[in-house]
């Protein structure tokens, strides 16, 4: 903590008043600082072996000689700005990683399984609340979903204000194809910066989206779709 800030963080209790030295997560913009400070420790090696998102790194390297030296060059940092890495909280050498919700893998980019089956048994939502919390979570995986913007054209509908929420036919209907999409989601391939790409588009009244895909041997797949 700052000296001019460590008085922001006192708080008292039966046993007399305290206040942190260093920042605790609960502050409201303590995880945008400590990405900030991640971001910036870490930025010769970012999108050239490693992915930060707070106090996740995601390490990634070709073979396992460059591995090593990824990590021994990540901890020599690490080390030199005073973070520490718990052990039992670490994985190495990894083929496959569970990373935000994903399995990232040299085979590509796939939804975890655990995350299919909260969407598989997703009741129907019966309040806009619940509805957002859907479109929230479907939203975060939209990568993976062709015409993801057009299927949901009929849930953000009901989202309008003044709006009645009376849930209809063609709003299950829409719940039902993301539900489908998401629990047959392809695996999005990693992209080879040596290849060519291949982008697809489409439009219509409602929504446009495109797929960017690519050939790596195994005929076209996809890297990537967005719709809006």
């Amino acid at each position: 903590m700052a000296d001019d800030s460590i008085h922001k963080t006192a708080f008292r209790t039966r046993y007399g008043s305290y206040e942190y030295l260093v920042m605790p997560y609960e502050l409201t913009n303590a995880p945008a600082m400590f990405q900030a400070v991640m971001n910036h420790i870490l930025r010769p090696l970012l999108d050239e072996g490693v992915v930060v998102y707070l106090d996740d790194i995601l390490i990634y390297s070709r073979n396992m000689q460059q591995h090593v030296e990824h990590l021994q060059r990540v901890f020599e940092i690490l080390r030199r700005e005073r973070f520490y890495v718990k052990l039992s909280k670490s994985d190495f050498a990894l083929e496959k990683v569970q990373f935000l919700g994903h399995i990232v893998s040299a085979q590509g980019v796939h939804v975890d399984p655990k995350k299919i089956e909260v969407v598989r048994t997703w009741k129907i939502p019966e309040n806009v609340k619940e509805l957002l919390q859907f479109l929230g979570f479907a939203n975060y995986y939209n990568r993976f979903v062709l015409k993801y913007a057009k299927i949901t054209v009929p849930l953000t509908k009901l989202l309008k204000k003044n709006t009645p929420y009376k849930w209809e036919p063609r709003h299950q209907e829409a719940v039902e194809q993301l539900k489908q999409a998401l629990t047959s989601a392809p695996v999005l391939i990693l992209p080879d910066p040596e290849r060519d790409y291949v982008i697809e588009a489409d439009a219509s009244d409602q929504a446009v989206g495109a797929v960017l895909m690519q050939d790596q041997g195994n005929g076209l797949q996809p890297i990537a779709s967005l719709s809006k």
